[in-house]
């Protein structure tokens, strides 16, 4: 995959995508609601970006926009030198197949199939060698801690941990270029969503490259860059630095955050 340089001070950072003035609206009452206003963006390869801001900031907007499940009214979206924003319904389908992956607050795995079933049914979607996904389905299971016992219930008998960790199992399967999450931890108690959140943190850590949406600091401490967004336009960005699981630093973390949203008046 093709995709611009950026230097930075110690690193060489790869452009995945790129938005120009995109914009998002939507006629609402006889009115149209500038949801999306003129944002310009570049998302890097191997970051844990974070989308932030109050309710109704346009964040979950900017992130279907961003990843291909809806398109912007306005302005272009470009993904390894290919303009994503002129593609239509079944281009897009086949682009976030073959790029994205997709975790949700509600994880909506199919009660009808087990949960291995569930992830063999979205990797042979992008590959036919069934040999390949079940192995590649088996390391996936065994990176996120789902036994193979559990692996062959049903959703409805698992907890809802680990339908969300089985549910990034599945947005893994075909071994995106971006993992998509909007509020992963949203419908999850503390503990299993410290699990969902350290699951993420691993991922991240051996290169694989994260947008996020959340309006929880628990969650935003664990990307490196964070982005605020108020009124639909990017009010600021902080930088983290890299989160490790093996020395996380998080009061520290903790306050540069406190400290940037403040500013940004969350």
């Amino acid at each position: 995959m093709q995709g611009t340089v950026v230097k930075g001070d110690l690193n060489m950072k790869k452009i995945l995508l790129k938005t120009e003035a995109l914009s998002k609206s939507f006629s609402s009452g006889g009115s149209l609601q500038h949801v999306l206003k003129n944002i310009d963006l570049e998302l890097y390869e191997g970051d844990f970006t974070v989308i932030m801001g109050a309710s109704g900031a346009g964040k979950s907007t900017l992130l279907y926009a961003l990843s291909g499940m809806d398109t912007p009214t306005l302005g272009t979206i470009t993904f390894a030198e290919q303009v994503i924003s002129k593609l239509n319904q079944d281009e897009l389908a086949v682009f976030r197949r073959g790029h994205c992956g997709f975790v949700f607050q509600q994880i909506y795995l199919i009660d009808g199939m087990s949960v291995m079933d569930n992830v063999l049914a979205a990797g042979l979607l992008a590959c036919r060698d069934k040999k390949v996904i079940l192995q590649k389905a088996k390391e996936l299971f065994a990176a996120v801690d789902i036994s193979e016992e559990t692996q062959k219930k049903f959703p409805t008998q698992i907890s809802g941990g680990e339908a969300q960790r089985a549910g990034m199992v599945r947005a893994l399967i075909n071994s995106p270029e971006i993992l998509f999450a909007d509020e992963p931890t949203g419908a999850l108690n503390s503990k299993t969503g410290l699990d969902v959140l350290d699951t993420l943190t691993r991922f991240n850590e051996m290169g694989q490259s994260i947008v996020m949406v959340t309006h929880d600091m628990r969650s935003a401490r664990r990307g490196n860059r964070i982005l605020y967004l108020k009124d639909g336009v990017i009010l600021g960005e902080c930088e983290l630095g890299k989160y490790t699981s093996h020395a996380p630093d998080d009061a520290a973390r903790q306050e540069k955050l406190s400290s940037f949203l403040i500013e940004m008046g969350w």
